[in-house]
Parts: C-alpha cells; sequence; structure tokens
C-alpha cells in the first residue's frame, strides 16, 4: 500500500455570516502517486475543500494531513506558502508580461540559474510545449494555457497538486483532448492530484478514484475504469 499523502479527519468549514457549515464531517484520503476527484454540484462545497487544503480556509474543527505532518487543526494553520501544495485555477491565472518559460520558473527563484533552467526544460518537455518557451499568454491557445499553468504548479514538486475545474472554461473538443493530456501528464511525473470538477465524464476521464460531495460531506464511488 502506498502511504496517504493527504488526510482530512472530519473537518468543519463555516463561512462568516452563514449560520450552516460549508463543509462539516468531512473525510478522506488521497494516497500517494493518486488522480482522485471530487465530483459534485455546484455549491456542495467541493472547491471550498481545496481552499482548506490549500490553506485558504481556516478550519472550525477537525484536522488536515499533508504526507503525515499536520497543517490544519484546533491549534495549527499553516500558511499556503508552507505547505508545498499546487494549484491550477479555472482561470489558469498566468502572468500575462511573462512568456511560458518564465511563468513555469515563477517559483523557482530560490534555485541556481541552472537548476531553475533545466527544471523548466523538463516540464516543457513533458507538457510538449519546448517550442512556446519564448510564446506570452496571449499568444497561446486555451488548451497550451492550460498546460503551462500545470507545469508552474508541478515546477516546485509539491506533495498534493489541486485542480479547481481546470477545463471549465475551454470548448467540449479542447477538453476531452486536454483531458487525457493531463492524466498522462501527471502519471508520467508521478503527482499526486486532487481534482474537483461537476462533470462526471471529466471525473472518469482524468481520475483513479472519484468520491462525490453532497452538503458538505463525502461520499466514496467507484469510477468504471482501473
Amino acid at each position: 500500500m502506498s502511504e496517504i499523502a493527504l488526510s482530512l479527519d472530519n473537518i468543519r468549514v463555516i463561512y462568516s455570516g452563514n449560520p450552516r457549515p460549508i463543509l462539516e464531517g468531512f473525510s478522506m484520503t488521497v494516497r500517494r502517486g493518486e488522480i482522485a476527484c471530487l465530483l459534485g454540484a455546484s455549491g456542495c462545497g467541493k472547491t471550498t475543500v481545496l481552499r482548506a487544503i490549500a490553506g485558504f480556509e481556516y478550519l472550525s474543527g477537525g484536522e488536515i494531513h499533508l504526507t503525515q505532518r499536520c497543517v490544519a487543526g484546533p491549534q495549527i494553520h499553516l500558511p499556503p506558502e508552507k505547505r508545498n501544495v499546487g494549484m491550477v485555477f479555472q482561470d489558469y491565472a498566468l502572468f500575462p508580461h511573462l512568456t511560458a518559460a518564465q511563468n513555469i520558473a515563477f517559483g523557482l527563484r530560490k534555485l541556481s540559474r541552472e537548476r531553475r533552467q533545466a527544471r523548466v526544460d523538463t516540464l516543457l518537455t513533458l507538457i510538449e510545449l519546448q517550442q512556446h518557451a519564448g510564446h506570452y499568454p496571449h499568444e497561446l491557445s486555451g488548451g497550451q494555457q492550460q498546460r503551462i499553468a500545470l507545469a508552474r504548479a508541478m515546477a516546485s514538486e509539491p506533495d498534493i497538486l489541486l485542480l479547481d475545474e481546470p477545463f471549465s472554461s475551454l470548448d467540449r473538443p479542447t477538453r476531452e483532448r486536454l483531458s487525457g493530456e493531463v492524466r498522462e501528464i501527471l502519471h508520467q511525473a508521478g503527482q499526486t492530484a486532487l481534482l474537483v470538477t461537476h462533470s462526471e465524464w471529466e471525473a472518469q476521464a482524468i481520475a483513479s478514484r472519484i468520491g462525490y460531495v453532497e452538503k458538505g460531506q463525502y461520499r466514496s464511488h467507484s469510477p468504471e475504469h482501473p
């Protein structure tokens, strides 16, 4: 059995001014190297799960562990920059004034120039966009921008990669093509990942394990493919 990369134990999240918890008694685990998915309708709390893992939301109860290290609980709340979590957003959030290579390198400033360049080259090869290294975001297609955003989030070798509805702004043919590409990229890199989506098809195409989020709680579900 592979080790647990992420553990959420009975977590509770309440938003200010909202009397009902967004998440209540939410528990799940993700194993190292696994691509897991949270599937649910808009407003069910699935994005709040990602925000809590990343450190953007405080817990009102429960604990979150990343690689057996408690990052959130009754007496602790590590800030996002200390959690070693990568995140890919719906709108890519690429820096428009930086090239593709510079966007990927953005979080690697502590590395030497040589190591930084080597990591960027490795990722550009992985996502098959070496020839676009010097292009700016507006010169790239939506699918290419999403792959650059994925590479940037993976650059610092995070313990877990969080993907928040990453294909929602793309047209159906691009979503179908890119979902398979992203799955292959994550597998090749051995990257642990947690995807949230409202699309059953997208969940089946990418994830090795799927769970439903309903009324702020987790319910397990088995995907059709192994």
